[in-house]
């Protein structure tokens, strides 16, 4: 009889955590449903053909668009995506490959650190280093801050998917008279190519939406430039700027436009999905 009390106690207590467990996952995923619901909401009716190819109208004017802000953070986006891409993956190879050496140790603790580093300071950072010698505020200035924030996590996604590689892939590479760069781009590259892409993919969900270090650095402009070397606008400040402003028209713009953003970050989201899964490699 105790035995079977105690096996009965055990049961309810595994069901109780698991209904905690489910209930705090409920209360944590609730908010943000309705926080895209709102939005989708409050945006979706604002998207229009006119909405994605026009330029903002001035104040008083009805109608207008982003298209400005949209081709500006597609360049930023890109010119980032170029600059950090190569580093943080090759750091990661680096990082994995040696594990115990002391310059692994210190800059992992570094990509660790300046993972934590609030954006604003990245900003801030990025206009003493290159929007005050460069003599101006420019996309490329924006591109460089947005980059910084990008190699922590493609640094890390990139070591810890090729530490989780069997040391047999290397050893039978090397046993056919591979060099090592070729070990590295034909057998490691490809077997870790679900996570690598995986942070990559992260990486420009997140800066997609940062507004803090392009108001030191790319600032914004009202007219449609492809110049990275002058000021140019963006999605998340355009919001920013359109949001705080009193003017009715121009909040309906900043909701559109967070509509569009958010759905960019959701297919992005949805794309990595697919080609992890297209890529994954069963060791």
């Amino acid at each position: 009889m105790q035995a079977q009390s105690n096996v009965k106690f055990r049961i309810g207590k595994s069901t109780g955590f698991q209904a905690l467990t489910v209930g705090l996952a409920f209360a944590c995923v609730v908010p943000l449903i309705f926080i895209l619901i709102y939005i989708i909401q409050a945006g979706i009716t604002k998207i229009n053909w006119h909405f994605i190819t026009n330029l903002p109208k001035p104040v008083g004017e009805a109608g207008g668009g982003v298209a400005n802000a949209l081709l500006g953070s597609m360049i930023i986006i890109g010119c980032a995506s170029v600059i950090a891409i190569p580093f943080g993956i090759l750091c990661g190879i680096y990082l994995s490959e040696n594990k115990t050496s002391k310059l692994a140790y210190w800059s992992r603790l570094c990509v660790d650190i300046l993972q934590g580093v609030p954006s604003i300071v990245i900003g801030i950072v990025a206009y003493f280093w290159l929007v005050k010698p460069l003599g101006g505020f420019s996309a490329l200035s924006g591109s460089a801050a947005l980059a910084i924030m990008m190699l922590p996590i493609i640094i890390r996604s990139t070591e810890e998917t090729l530490l989780m590689l069997p040391d047999s892939l290397r050893e039978a590479a090397y046993a056919l008279g591979m060099p090592f760069h070729r070990v590295i781009l034909k057998v490691i590259i490809p077997c870790g190519i679900s996570g690598i892409l995986s942070g990559v993919m992260l990486s420009v969900a997140r800066i997609a939406g940062e507004t803090a270090p392009l108001l030191f650095t790319a600032f914004g402009n009202p007219y449609l430039s492809g110049n990275v070397l002058k000021p140019m606008q963006s999605l998340p400040l355009l919001i920013f700027n359109y949001a705080t402003s009193p003017y009715n028209d121009w909040h309906d713009l900043a909701w559109g436009a967070s509509c569009i953003l958010l759905i960019f970050v959701l297919l992005l989201n949805i794309f990595t999905k697919l080609i992890t899964r297209k890529w994954k490699v069963q060791l």
